[in-house]
């Protein structure tokens, strides 16, 4: 079955409430946006996999002061599975208490739950190089069509 429009909507609302109840300290609401048995993967940040509500909530308790004080998500690209979820690539931006500001690229599999949708996997990369690292030949210089030959 595809994914109506009001999927798509409640599935962009979700990727946002996230930061909503992060900045918030309201963990004790993230059952409203993950599954209980939800894998939180930071294995980019070398934290490894965080499973379950419960360890997902220590951890950002853990991590206290290091937490951002305020999560930013953007650029939501929403993909129908053939088993009936979806997979949801968005980006994320994290500002410290500093005022520093980090990038990341979320990609969550968000599966329904009765009539609402959750988060069951999350995978948090983040974003340190530019164009992820590519490296191409550099495209010749233009010439400009104003120059003449007299």
């Amino acid at each position: 079955m595809a994914l109506l429009l009001e999927d798509r909507l409640a599935i962009t609302e979700l990727i946002a409430l996230h930061g909503h109840l992060a900045d918030e300290g309201e963990l004790d609401r993230m059952a409203e946006v993950f599954t209980p048995d939800v894998e939180y993967d930071l294995t980019d940040f070398g934290q490894g996999t965080v499973t379950g509500l419960a360890e997902l909530v220590d951890a950002s308790l853990a991590l206290g002061a290091g937490n951002p004080v305020a999560h930013h998500v953007t650029n939501v690209v929403i993909e129908e599975l053939a088993e009936g979820g979806a997979r949801v690539r968005s980006k994320g931006l994290g500002i410290k208490a500093d005022g520093s500001c980090g990038s990341v690229t979320y990609v969550d599999t968000v599966v329904r739950v009765g009539a609402s949708w959750r988060i069951g996997h999350r995978r948090v990369s983040a974003r340190r190089v530019p164009l992820n690292g590519a490296r191409g030949t550099a495209r010749p210089a233009t010439t400009n069509p104003q120059t003449t030959d007299n």
